[in-house]
């Protein structure tokens, strides 16, 4: 049996992480199951409504985003952590 590793996921405003199980399909899917609301719209990274600061660690793209997205900002419906991350819900 060869499963990926969690990562955790730090938020600036909760002060337990949450850890990223490996079929969690997105940052957004995790939070959502944690109860941490957050806004969001299209859950495709069309509108970027979803948009959150990346304070430390590496996330990849479930597919590239059309929204804009800032250095140090990452799009929370379509991105997964590569590693442990910690955020600022903005």
């Amino acid at each position: 049996m060869n499963s990926k590793p969690s990562s955790k996921i730090s938020i600036e405003e909760h002060s337990e992480p949450l850890t990223f199980a490996a079929q969690c399909p997105s940052l957004l899917d995790a939070l959502e199951k944690a109860n941490i609301e957050v806004t969001y719209q299209c859950r495709e990274g069309f509108c970027g409504a979803c948009r959150a600061k990346l304070n430390s660690g590496e996330v990849i793209y479930n597919q590239e985003p059309l929204a804009f997205v800032r250095d140090g900002e990452v799009l929370l419906c379509c991105s997964k952590p590569l590693t442990d991350i910690s955020i600022k819900l903005i």
